[in-house]
């Protein structure tokens, strides 16, 4: 992680895109170009989505939201966000989230980097930035995924 960085601009519609459990993931700042220090991208998650629960051994993650409502349950903490808020779930602490009634926009942040190495082994390429209508789920290779990339999946998404 010692690989040299420099400056650069990412516009609204650039960054690789991706269909990810569901949601469309835009990365934004990937471990090649921020030397492995950090991952960045931009998700619009559906109404209603919550991913499993689960801990990152390595990373901690932090969600800036841009639009709509969430709650982040982390450990015994439990945090309703909105626009402006800022919520950090770090590394190690087993975390989920349920989205809200409306779309959920956020910056997602990872550091060091390596979740987009995640997000492109488990999901595809995806050719509209639109959400689309959620597919099936492999859970036993999103299971084999997560452990390759230091993620425990630990039980169910929760319910809203």
């Amino acid at each position: 992680m010692t690989a040299s960085v420099a400056p650069y601009l990412t516009r609204p519609d650039e960054g690789q895109a991706l269909w990810f459990l569901g949601s469309l993931v835009a990365v934004k700042a990937a471990g090649d170009r921020t030397g492995g220090r950090l991952t960045v991208v931009e998700i619009v998650n559906p109404p209603g989505f919550a991913p499993p629960l689960h801990r990152h051994l390595v990373e901690d993650e932090a969600f800036y939201v841009l639009d709509g409502t969430v709650q982040f349950r982390c450990g015994e903490a439990v945090l309703d966000a909105g626009p402006g808020d800022f919520v950090l779930l770090p590394a190690g602490e087993p975390h989920t989230f349920v989205v809200g009634s409306e779309p959920l926009r956020t910056l997602q942040i990872t550091t060091p980097s390596g979740f987009e190495e995640f997000a492109a082994e488990v999901g595809e390429p995806a050719r509209e930035r639109r959400l689309p209508e959620p597919g099936p789920i492999d859970p036993v290779a999103l299971g084999h995924a997560a452990h390759r990339h230091g993620i425990e999946l630990l039980g169910p998404p929760p319910a809203a």
